[in-house]
């Protein structure tokens, strides 16, 4: 207990307050709790909307041994720089010609490479640029998968 005595009673101590300034901290509690109120509703939210599709995937087959008939156009480029049009031999020089007499009369302008998993990129480009100056739409790669030489 205090032994304060006043003169006069209505006066009371007065405390100084102290002076009020404003602050630029921002008050982030607010937000935090709309952010887990939005967590919370997307959780519940989302085994709503998924849904599935039931598929029945085919068993894996071994490939035939030849896949091209004798309608379809393929290029080998071998490990050692041979180029050969269904068999035939053909100089990187002599490509494009002889790409543009064989498309010159066919309706289906697809061309397949079957190109050595050594060859650089680079060389591979070279013989699509040069399928696509003779006049081929479409350029299909035929990997070593493809072929069932895994």
């Amino acid at each position: 207990m205090s032994t304060m005595t006043y003169a006069n009673p209505r006066h009371a101590l007065v405390r100084s307050a102290r002076r009020l300034h404003a602050t630029a901290d921002m008050n982030i509690t607010p937000m935090i709790d709309v952010l887990l109120v939005l967590l919370v509703i997307f959780m519940a939210a989302l085994p709503l909307s998924q849904t599935g599709l039931d598929a029945t995937v085919p068993a894996e087959t071994q490939p035939k041994a030849s896949t091209f008939t004798s309608e379809q156009i393929v290029v080998e480029y071998s490990a050692a720089r041979q180029l050969s049009i269904n068999n035939q031999d053909v100089s990187i020089g002599q490509l494009r010609e002889r790409l543009r007499t064989v498309f010159a009369d066919r309706r289906d302008k697809t061309l397949y490479i079957m190109g050595d998993g050594v060859l650089r990129y680079g060389e591979v480009v070279a013989v699509i640029d040069a399928a696509k100056g003779a006049g081929v739409d479409k350029v299909g790669i035929v990997t070593p998968a493809m072929r069932g030489l895994r």
